[in-house]
């Protein structure tokens, strides 16, 4: 296999809170955009051709990834003129492909970071003599996922909606977004509509009798839809927790980039990423945190599990836990803001004008 499709669709705009110019996908994880991961972990599986189907901004992609070459790869961008739905983005970049009707292409979501084995899920689909092959992952709570149960030999017998009561849970397999086609099944979905791969093609093609495979693969696993999330997702990366070729070098608690100022007794940990042009003040703690280009974090301040956007600054002794700020944002002195916080960007809070715990 040495083709591959990548779906970067409107889940991005879930961090508009951070940025209204920058895409999810570009928002950096451990100091690079999120899909330099995603490429890189494509190509170490033994990818060439990538097209990316993209519903938004693909000019914000292309200028920075270029044709590929760099990360040993032929790029193309394909851009929806309307949204398509999975299935429609799939088979909208079909005329890109060059495999031959009864060849694989891996088909991998934008919004997911996984250590997933790609080689080994090729090796499952033509293994097995799959149509469609999917990564399954398992996870302790499945409420929030649609189902996917298995046979005794790895075959999907079902597309199961989230379930509504502990009786509807018949397992704990989920959709984990990742999937081989068979380039015949890619042509043979809808061009014109809107299609989904998870409501439709898949429940279609089991109706059809067509052999839909599973890959159980219990390796890291994280859907990025939302800020914490993706805050989360580039701890992990920076820690080890998350495998990508992209990060070389020892891992730990921090990553600080090239051109990023950190003061002597600041502490960083739980996997900090810190990037070119920010500022980390005297006696602040940052605890598994993003912190962006040019940012400013003074002294005292103490911030856990949050994104700090471009440009933005974080008063002294101001203390965030789960917040997300815009790019430009000011947050004042003395300032509290947790349980999942959104900050506008460029907005201001003036000294000690929010607080979360009483004042005792």
């Amino acid at each position: 296999m040495t083709e591959a499709i990548l779906l970067v669709g409107g889940k991005g705009t879930r961090l508009r809170p951070l940025t209204v110019n920058t895409p999810k996908p570009m928002v950096p994880a451990a100091g690079v955009p999120f899909l330099t991961h995603q490429l890189a972990r494509a190509r170490a599986a033994g990818v060439e051709h990538i097209v990316l189907a993209t519903s938004y901004l693909a000019e914000v992609f292309e200028p920075y990834f270029g044709d590929g070459s760099s990360l040993g790869l032929r790029l193309e961008y394909v851009t929806e003129n309307e949204p398509l739905g999975t299935g429609g983005a799939i088979r909208n970049v079909a005329d890109r492909l060059e495999s031959g009707p009864g060849d694989p292409v891996l088909i991998f979501n934008g919004d997911i970071l996984t250590g997933l084995d790609i080689a080994g899920l090729v090796a499952t689909h033509r293994s097995a003599g799959a149509d469609v092959s999917l990564h399954l992952t398992r996870v302790e709570d499945p409420r929030a996922f649609g189902l996917v149960p298995t046979d005794a030999d790895g075959r999907v017998t079902a597309f199961l909606e989230k379930p509504e009561s502990p009786e509807n849970i018949v397992t704990d397999q989920i959709n984990a977004g990742a999937y081989v086609f068979n380039r015949s099944v890619i042509d043979s979905i809808p061009s014109d509509r809107p299609v989904s791969v998870e409501r439709e093609t898949f429940p279609g093609l089991l109706a059809d009798g067509a052999h839909l495979q599973g890959m159980v693969d219990s390796t890291y696993w994280l859907d990025l839809g939302t800020p914490q999330a993706f805050v989360r997702g580039s701890a992990d990366l920076v820690q080890g927790r998350a495998p990508s070729p992209v990060v070389t070098g020892r891992c730990g608690d921090q990553l600080v980039l090239d051109g990023a100022y950190v003061a002597d007794d600041a502490k960083l940990t739980g996997g900090t990423a810190v990037s070119a042009g920010a500022v980390i003040g005297s006696g602040a703690i940052v605890d598994g945190s993003t912190v962006l280009q040019g940012a400013v974090i003074e002294s005292g301040a103490v911030i856990s599990h949050s994104l700090i956007g471009a440009g933005a600054v974080i008063g002294a002794r101001t203390v965030l836990d789960g917040a997300v700020i815009g790019d430009g944002a000011r947050i004042g002195a003395d300032n509290e803001l947790r349980h999942g916080a959104r900050v506008w960007c460029d907005a201001v809070i003036p000294d000690g004008a929010v607080r979360f715990s009483s004042d005792q």
